[in-house]
């Protein structure tokens, strides 16, 4: 399912590079003798071809909610395979820029889709020592996605007509193909399932996930701490999911989440996502597509390493807090060293691409790919797809606001600040960390039912690691009572409490 997520990074990266391919700039830019390629895009076009991403992005998460209410995560998946498909074909088939804003709009409301129930059915599907980590493929898929699509540009530029950029395009079919085959051997999300009251169907989509990894009291521990959790929330429902979402406790809940999910726009990375390329290409680098392989090379090396700190060594607040700084840290570093050497420097351009190797390898290892398990563990179970939605699209909001404005920063029929934006974004990075500091919790080992109960009794960020959750032992009584525990087990609350304590700690 996380595969989904492989096609947002392939799409944003291969579009990213069509800016500096002379195929591309032939249909849709003009003639620029003062640039080396000889070719360049006018700044409406360049800032709607990357914004109507995030414009049909919006669109396809708004649009989440009313359809998990009533269709569930697998058929998303297929429907945005659909949309992804019909969005590539009409981008490899047109020359004008009406089709290619279309062909980018639809492309966007697919990812929109992929990206929001992928995330949330990994969360919903994983255990909880293993949610982080199942959840944060996110990153290594992302990362794999922009890789293949740099490659992609790298070979296909070399083409000096409209191939260039119609290859990339139409090699982007195969992901949605794979994903609609590999969606029909998983089942439906058990939790999504208890939500519609269809529990029996729920039990069995558990065992499927499980299989024998479970003995059969632990097994019976997990569905009952699902369909008690549900149930409790179902109780606390007030109204309609939308204005739950902010009454109660579940207002800090989507207030985290919101924060969460838009540290993805303030950490900066629209710049090296949609003109990182081009930014290359500005500041004198040499050989700026296989800049971006190298720059996507480091983003998956940093996922890599990042995932084995989450399971080994560091919690989810510490990871966030790192990644962001270290994101600001990089982003001065490129806005000094383009403001030092100035533009088309050669020692200028080198220390560029340090910067940005460290900000790949940092923000997309720490913050970038824990951010998805953190916000969709902070929301509940009844709620998670529309928050989770709400709060991507506000995302996107700031991304495509990013993405249209971004060209009257960098490109040199505007402002020509070329790398010297990216002191905006030290600003923006360092204003996250103290948000981060202040207001996120630890939630490391914690089942999403427990995380329900801390909300719930308004538990500080300080005491989250340390609290004691009830709702567990309760659930491993009932499920020792169900499976008649031979041993006594489950009954002690001193069992109880260090059987809660190892999983926390797992």
């Amino acid at each position: 399912m996380s595969m989904a997520n492989c096609q947002y990074g392939y799409d944003t990266s291969t579009i990213g590079g069509f800016q500096a391919m002379v195929g591309f700039l032939q249909v849709f830019g003009y003639k620029d003798s003062s640039r080396d390629i000889g070719w360049n895009i006018g700044t409406k076009p360049q800032q709607l071809i990357s914004s109507f991403l995030n414009v049909g992005t919006i669109i396809g998460v708004l649009l989440t909610g009313p359809f998990a209410r009533f269709f569930g995560r697998r058929p998303a998946i297929w429907l945005a395979s659909l949309v992804s498909g019909v969005a590539a074909g009409i981008q490899v088939g047109t020359t004008s820029l009406a089709g290619l804003y279309a062909g980018r709009i639809l492309m966007g409301a697919s990812n929109g889709f992929f990206i929001t129930f992928a995330n949330t059915y990994t969360a919903e599907a994983s255990p909880a020592h293993l949610r982080g980590v199942i959840v944060s493929f996110f990153g290594i898929w992302v990362n794999m996605g922009s890789l293949l699509g740099s490659i992609a540009n790298n070979f296909s530029q070399k083409h000096v007509n409209k191939y260039s950029y119609q290859i990339p395009l139409a090699t982007i079919f195969a992901i949605p193909l794979f994903l609609s085959i590999f969606v029909v051997f998983i089942p439906e999300s058990p939790r999504w399932l208890l939500v519609q009251g269809r529990n029996e169907e729920a039990r069995r989509a558990l065992q499927r996930l499980r299989g024998d990894s479970l003995k059969p009291q632990y097994f019976e521990e997990e569905i009952v701490e699902m369909t008690r959790g549900i149930e409790r929330e179902k109780e606390l429902a007030e109204s309609g999911a939308f204005l739950d979402m902010f009454r109660g406790t579940n207002l800090r809940r989507t207030l985290l989440c919101v924060a969460v999910t838009v540290s993805h726009t303030t950490s900066g990375l629209w710049l090296l996502i949609a003109y990182g390329t081009f930014l290359f290409q500005m500041a004198g680098i040499d050989r700026a597509f296989e800049t971006s392989v190298y720059k996507d090379i480091g983003g998956l090396v940093g996922t890599a390493v990042g995932m084995y700190f989450m399971m080994h060594l560091w919690g989810r607040r510490t990871m966030m807090c790192f990644g962001t700084a270290a994101a600001g840290l990089a982003m001065l570093g490129i806005a000094v060293s383009y403001t030092v050497g100035g533009p088309e420097s050669a020692v200028a351009g080198k220390a560029i691409l340090a910067f940005t190797l460290m900000y790949e390898f940092f923000y997309n290892g720490w913050s970038g790919t824990i951010s998805w398990p953190v916000a969709e563990e902070l929301v509940s179970s009844r709620l998670r797809v529309f928050t989770i939605g709400k709060s991507t699209a506000i995302n996107y909001f700031f991304s495509w606001l990013v993405t249209y404005t971004t060209p009257y920063y960098i490109n040199k029929e505007q402002l020509n600040w070329g790398g010297k934006y990216a002191y905006i974004w030290a600003g923006s990075n360092a204003i996250t960390f103290v948000v981060f500091i202040l207001f996120l919790p630890e939630m490391r080992g914690r089942s999403l039912e427990e995380i329900d109960e801390l909300f719930e009794n308004r538990v500080s960020v300080l005491d989250f690691p340390k609290y004691q959750c009830i709702s567990s032992m309760q659930a491993r009584e009932i499920a020792g009572t169900a499976v008649g525990d031979e041993k006594g087990e489950g009954t002690s609350v001193e069992n109880e409490t260090a059987a809660v304590e190892d999983r926390q700690n797992m």
